[in-house]
C-alpha cells in the first residue's frame, strides 16, 4: 500500500470553491487526536498553581455562575418561542449588560485576561447566522457569552441545574434525540429566525459538528447553510505556547483540560469576524456547496488546510480493537475516498467476502484501474483514481488484497481478529494457510494504514517453533494470551502517550453545539482530483 507522504502542493482540490490546491492537502496529523506533553518545568508550574491559584479561580467561576443564575432566570421567563419584543425593554437591556459583564469576569478569572477581537460583527439584519470554526473546545463558549447569541443545543441541556437556566436566556434552538423529526423542525426554526429581519438574536453554529485539534477544517455539516441566507464566518485562534485548550476524543479529558487551563498564568484567545458571505443562487440550492465554499474562506483566513474528514472518521480512528490506529494512519484518507465513490456501508461489508475470494484466487496478482473499477462495479472516475493511487506501487497496478484488508478495517474497525482471519485466507499458502514474516508485515501495515512497520519481534514471538511461517491459529492464540500485543510489539513508543486517552464506548460528537443537519446530507462527497505521490 503506497502510504508515503504526499507533497501538499499536489493535493486534491474540491470541486466546490476550489482555489489554492495547497490549502486542500490532507492534514499531516489526525484532526481528532491531541497529544499534550508537559516539560518538567511545566509540570512544576501546574503543581504550584494547583495548590494556589487553581482553587481560587474555580471558586470565582462558581460564584459568577451563581450570580448570573437569578438574572437569567427572571429574563428567561415566558415562552421561548415568542418573538422578542422590539425594542427591548430597559430592564432587559440592563440584564443583558450585567450578564455579559459577569461572564467576562468569569473568563478573566480563568486566565483569559484579554480576548482579542478582530473585524466587525455584523448586525442581525445583515447576517442572522454566525458560523464558527475551528471547534476545538468547550472554551469556544467565550464568543457565545460575549455576544449572547443563540446556539443549537441538545434538548437535555435545559435540565442541567444553573447551566440550563443560563442557556435558556440566550433563546437556543433545542434538538431532541428522542424526536426523529427534530432535525427538520430545527431547520424550520432557524429559517424562521433567519428571515425575521433581525428581530431574533443571531445564531452561532459550529458547522464541523465536533471538536478537532485545529490543524485543519473538517467537513462542514450543511445545517447552517440550508436556510440559504447570508452568514458571517467567525474564526477562533488560541495562540498559547502550551495547548491546554484542545479537547478531542483521543487526548486529555474534559476535566483535565479544565484543570490544566486554569493552572496557566495567562490564556489567549482571538476571535475574528470575517466579512459577511452572501450565497449565490447556486449555493442557495445546494447547501453542501455553500458549506464547502464558506469553509474555504475560513481556512484561508486561518492558514490551514481543509479536508473531507468527518466525525464518522473520528469513530474509525477511536474504535476499540487490538489494532489501534496510529495518529498518522492513512485509513482516514482511504475511508474518505471510499465515501467519495458513493458506495453504501452495507454494500461494502456485504461485498467483503466476494472481494476477498477474488483476491485469494489471484494470489497477489496485480489489478489495473479498469479491472479495479470492474471489481468494485463502479465507473472509472477521479474519485476511483485517487483510491487506486493509494495502492499503486508504480506501473499502474495494485494488489487487491491490500484493498480488502483496508476495507475490512473501515467496515468493522473493532473486529481485529476478523480482519486478520480474512487476510490469512488471502495471503496464506494453499497447503496450510500459513504466511511468512513479509506477508504479516504487509497485512499489518495495511491494517494500520502506515508506510513502515517492523514486525520481526512480533513474528518471532508468535513463531515459537521457529518454522519461519505462522497460521491464523497461531496468531489467534497469541492474541488471546497477549491482548495488548500491539502496544508492546508494534508501537511501544506510543503506549504511554496514548494511555491517557479517554475514549467513550460509543463516540458522539463532543462540543456544546449539537448537529442538526439532515442525515442524508451529501456534504463531503464532492469529486476529487488526482493526487501525486
Amino acid at each position: 500500500m503506497r502510504l508515503r507522504g504526499r507533497d501538499p502542493r499536489a493535493a486534491p482540490a474540491s470541486s466546490a470553491g476550489a482555489g489554492d490546491a495547497r490549502r486542500l492537502a490532507p492534514p499531516g496529523r489526525n484532526p481528532f487526536v491531541h497529544e499534550l506533553r508537559l516539560s518538567a518545568l511545566q509540570k512544576a508550574q501546574v503543581a504550584v498553581m494547583t495548590l494556589t491559584l487553581f482553587p481560587i479561580r474555580l471558586l470565582v467561576a462558581a460564584v459568577m455562575m451563581l450570580l448570573a443564575w437569578p438574572l437569567a432566570l427572571v429574563a428567561s421567563l415566558g415562552s421561548a418561542e415568542q418573538e422578542p419584543e422590539q425594542p427591548l425593554a430597559l430592564w432587559r437591556r440592563v440584564v443583558d449588560v450585567l450578564l455579559k459583564a459577569i461572564m467576562r469576569t468569569m473568563w478573566f478569572a480563568g486566565g483569559f485576561h484579554r480576548v482579542a477581537v478582530k473585524g466587525r460583527r455584523a448586525l442581525p439584519a445583515e447576517a442572522a447566522i454566525l458560523t464558527l470554526a475551528p471547534h476545538s473546545s468547550y472554551f469556544d463558549a467565550i464568543p457565545v457569552t460575549m455576544t449572547m447569541s443563540s446556539i443549537v443545543m441538545k434538548a437535555e441541556s435545559r435540565d442541567i441545574p444553573i447551566w440550563g437556566t443560563l442557556i435558556k436566556y440566550i433563546r437556543p434552538v433545542f434538538v431532541s434525540r428522542m424526536d426523529q423529526d427534530s432535525r427538520r423542525k430545527t431547520v424550520e426554526v432557524i429559517k424562521r429566525r433567519a428571515q425575521s429581519s433581525g428581530k431574533w438574536p443571531q445564531i452561532m453554529i459550529f458547522p464541523e459538528g465536533t471538536c478537532t485539534n485545529r490543524t485543519c477544517l473538517i467537513t462542514f455539516k450543511p445545517g447552517a447553510f440550508i436556510p440559504g441566507v447570508p452568514v458571517q464566518p467567525v474564526v477562533l485562534r488560541y495562540p498559547n505556547k502550551l495547548d491546554t485548550i484542545t479537547w478531542t476524543w483521543q487526548g486529555p479529558g474534559a476535566l483535565k483540560i479544565l484543570w490544566l487551563t486554569l493552572c496557566q498564568f495567562h490564556n489567549q484567545v482571538e476571535i475574528e469576524f470575517l466579512p459577511v458571505y452572501t450565497p449565490s443562487e447556486e449555493e442557495k440550492q445546494d447547501p453542501a456547496l455553500y458549506a464547502s465554499n464558506v469553509r474555504h474562506v475560513m481556512a484561508e483566513a486561518l492558514g490551514v488546510s481543509v479536508t473531507d474528514y468527518t466525525f464518522e472518521d473520528c469513530q474509525l480512528a477511536l474504535a476499540e480493537g487490538q489494532l489501534r490506529l496510529p495518529a498518522d494512519t492513512c485509513l482516514l484518507e482511504f475511508a474518505r475516498l471510499v465515501r467519495g465513490l458513493g458506495l453504501k456501508p452495507e454494500k461494502l461489508e456485504r461485498d467483503l467476502d466476494r472481494h476477498a475470494e477474488s483476491a485469494r484466487m489471484k494470489q497477489g496478482g496485480s489489478l489495473t484501474l479498469p479491472k479495479f473499477a470492474a471489481q468494485l462495479e463502479v465507473p472509472e472516475s477521479r474519485a476511483l483514481e485517487d483510491l487506486f493511487a493509494l495502492f499503486d506501487e508504480g506501473g499502474g497496478e495494485m494488489d487487491m488484497r491490500e484493498y480488502v484488508v483496508a476495507l475490512s478495517v473501515v467496515c468493522r474497525p473493532s473486529q481485529t481478529l476478523d480482519t486478520i482471519r480474512l487476510a490469512f485466507k488471502m495471503y496464506g499458502s494453499q497447503e496450510d494457510g500459513s504466511i511468512d514474516e513479509h506477508a504479516l508485515s504487509s497485512i499489518l501495515k495495511t491494517a494500520l494504514g502506515v508506510a513502515e512497520l517492523t514486525v520481526t519481534d512480533l513474528f518471532r514471538a508468535i513463531d515459537q517453533e521457529e518454522k519461519g511461517r505462522i497460521t491464523f491459529g497461531d496468531f489467534e492464540r497469541f492474541a488471546e494470551a497477549y491482548p495488548d500485543f500491539a502496544d508492546e510489539y508494534l508501537y511501544p513508543e506510543q503506549t504511554h502517550s496514548q494511555s491517557c486517552a479517554q475514549t467513550p464506548l460509543t463516540p458522539t460528537p463532543n462540543g456544546f453545539c449539537a448537529d442538526f443537519s439532515p442525515e442524508n446530507s451529501a456534504a463531503g462527497t464532492e469529486p476529487f482530483r488526482k493526487k501525486l505521490d
